[in-house]
């Protein structure tokens, strides 16, 4: 049985320049073919709400859909780091954060959460921190912020924003994230960021200079009613879903994917 990743091993690998592959997923199933085809890390993101729900957004997720979800993911695999996604209004203070949080690790076997957001949630990050709850942040488009920044756009075109999105991971590193999610942003500034922070940098639609790629399983699969301009349909390629999540670790891994076609 292969060594479970950490977060420590996750650190490494952005040292030593080896691309890390992480995929979303929410049951035992897809948890189980993930793990045999080398995914990294299993992200049980909020995006639930839209590819199993079929909701329009990730808002009416609930503690409930992640703890659940979130278990089932954990209780089926040993290698990947699980990744859980704090849903929309969980971390709305860091008390509330720290209670919700703890149910995803305790509760639901995460090894890590992760929360949308700049600096107005430093100290929610630092609290969870200094009480052992490793923290991935997410910046760029952040989902769960839809209605208020009025759909899903690229952040970070202009120099004023994109300065944002760095002064922002530089601040969440300092705060204790242990990783960052950057979602559809430009490459270059994708680029910059992760150059310039020390924890691995994930990306989607951030382009190929990011440590880490993450993808929605259903997506790359295929399966998803809209297919964004950042995925590929890897299930296309092949006759099988574990080809299709194999194929993909190989492409992140040799850094042919994402490609010129799939980046902003």
């Amino acid at each position: 049985m292969s060594k479970a990743i950490t977060i420590s091993d996750l650190n490494k690998m952005k040292q030593a320049g080896e691309k890390i592959a992480c995929l979303t997923s929410y049951d035992a199933c897809f948890a189980k073919l993930q793990e045999k085809a080398g995914v990294d890390v299993l992200l049980v993101g909020d995006s639930l709400g839209m590819v199993l729900h079929g909701q329009e957004t990730t808002v009416s997720v609930t503690m409930s859909d992640m703890i659940y979800h979130t278990r089932l993911v954990s209780q089926n695999c040993t290698r990947p780091l699980v990744m859980s996604d704090m849903p929309f209004m969980s971390y709305g203070s860091p008390a509330q954060a720290l209670g919700n949080a703890s149910r995803l690790i305790a509760e639901a076997g995460a090894k890590m959460v992760k929360l949308e957001g700049g600096a107005m949630f430093a100290d929610t990050i630092s609290l969870l921190s200094d009480h052992g709850i490793a923290v991935c942040a997410h910046l760029g488009l952040t989902p769960q912020s839809v209605h208020k920044i009025g759909g899903y756009f690229v952040q970070g075109r202009d120099e004023e924003s994109a300065k944002q999105l760095t002064d922002d991971a530089l601040l969440l590193e300092k705060a204790g994230a242990e990783c960052l999610l950057l979602e559809c942003v430009p490459a270059t500034v994708a680029a910059d960021i992760t150059a310039e922070i020390n924890i691995p940098v994930i990306g989607i639609g951030a382009g190929l200079d990011c440590d880490a790629q993450v993808l929605v399983a259903h997506d790359m699969l295929g399966m998803s009613a809209y297919q964004p301009k950042f995925s590929r349909n890897f299930l296309q390629e092949t006759d099988s879903i574990e080809s299709a999540f194999r194929n993909y670790v190989t492409a992140v891994k040799s850094q042919v994917f994402p490609d010129a076609a799939h980046i902003f």
